[in-house]
């Protein structure tokens, strides 16, 4: 497989110096992995996992550390630098991200957080990003069907929820209500398809759809039980986030569990705690 620039590539060791490891990258020639990046006991003809790119001189260069995103990604980045040439990006290498101002939909301003897509310029080899993302996204009919679990990255907040990145392919919405905890522009987590909508847009969770959501945490209430001498105070009163640090879900389903529960006659409530019978 050919050597990708700006992706993670499996290369042979051919060379050894002082300053590092040559490896071998086929129609790229031999690249530089420098010493601070050799794992332990890396010996010529073993193979290694490396990230290439472009140093700040324009030369080709690898490493093991890896970046927030890759070439072909989208990503939620913060800008630390603007000068004339646009904006620059962290993205957790040494060299920074640069967003041109012909790439950026709105003027980009230092300190912000935006929504990118990462890309190799074909003519200099080297990876730049664009923030104008909505012609990449919602290019084919969504495959998901409800409750399946997907990879969002939570983009901006509207009037009704926030605009989220599925799967580096589509556009989906998280309805305030969906949302019980607090969310940062640019957040990688995971979510449910809530629905499917006739005109194809796609609506989210960040937790399982439908009476699924609440059986999968029956267990988890009564082993806190168990864990905790049989009571817990945590009761259909407890905050949102006091129910979400513990259990990871809303508090509407932590009461459709608890209410399933107490029907099963497994618990006992009062206002001040839970108990289990």
């Amino acid at each position: 497989m050919a050597t990708q620039i700006g992706r993670l590539n499996t290369l042979r060791v051919v060379k050894e110096k002082e300053f590092g490891v040559y490896l071998n990258a086929e129609e790229l020639g031999e690249i530089l992995l420098p010493r601070r990046y050799v794992p332990k006991g890396l010996e010529i003809g073993q193979d290694v996992e490396v990230f290439v790119y472009l140093d700040s001189e324009d030369k080709l260069i690898a490493t093991t550390d890896l970046p927030k995103a890759q070439v072909g990604e989208f990503a939620g980045l913060t800008a630390i630098a603007v000068n004339q040439v646009g904006a620059f990006f962290d993205w957790g290498l040494p060299k920074d991200l640069l967003v041109p101002f012909s790439q950026q939909k709105n003027r980009v301003e230092e300190g912000e957080t935006h929504l990118l897509f990462i890309y190799l310029d074909n003519i200099t080899n080297r990876i730049v990003a664009t923030t104008r993302i909505d012609t990449l996204l919602n290019r084919e009919e969504a495959p998901y069907k409800s409750g399946d679990k997907v990879s969002i990255i939570i983009g901006d907040k509207t009037d009704i929820g926030f605009k989220c990145i599925i799967e580096n392919r589509f556009w989906g919405v998280l309805f305030f209500e969906d949302a019980f905890r607090q969310l940062r522009k640019g957040e990688k987590t995971t979510g449910f398809i809530k629905r499917i909508r006739e005109d194809g847009k796609i609506d989210l969770s960040l937790q399982e759809v439908g009476y699924k959501k609440v059986r999968n945490i029956l267990d988890d209430i009564m082993d806190y039980l168990d864990a905790h001498g049989g009571e817990s105070p945590l009761t259909d009163k407890a905050s949102p986030e006091a129910i979400y640090a513990v259990f990871k879900v809303s508090k509407a389903t932590y009461k459709k569990a608890l209410g399933a529960l107490y029907k099963d006659k497994k618990i006992q409530l009062t206002k001040e705690k839970i108990s289990k019978i």
